[in-house]
């Protein structure tokens, strides 16, 4: 080993980091946001795409990295959704908490 983390390592960590936080929101919440699963989702996908652009070698090599690439624009655009959605209309899990209270 050299001492230094690879790109491949680096975005590894920020996918542990994200089950990190899934956990503790969980923890703290006792709800489970589908946001998180779709942030470590598109990291998943940005690693792959970042180690596998250097390895295109054929026609059906690009196919799949753009098949990658509009995968996480879908998923991109499905975070938005789920923000406007939460911001503007709540969630019923919300209303009942605080009821409670």
């Amino acid at each position: 080993k050299s001492g230094h983390a690879s790109l491949e390592e680096i975005l590894l960590l920020f996918i542990y980091l994200e089950l990190g936080a899934m956990v503790g929101t969980y923890f703290k919440t006792r709800r489970l946001p589908v946001q998180f699963l779709i942030y470590i989702a598109i990291t998943a996908l940005s690693r792959h795409l970042v180690i596998d652009v250097q390895k295109v070698a054929d026609s059906f090599h690009l196919y799949l990295l753009l098949c990658i690439t509009v995968a996480i624009a879908i998923l991109s655009v499905s975070i938005l959704i789920l923000s406007y959605t939460a911001k503007h209309y709540g969630c019923p899990e919300d209303s009942e908490l605080k009821d409670e209270k």
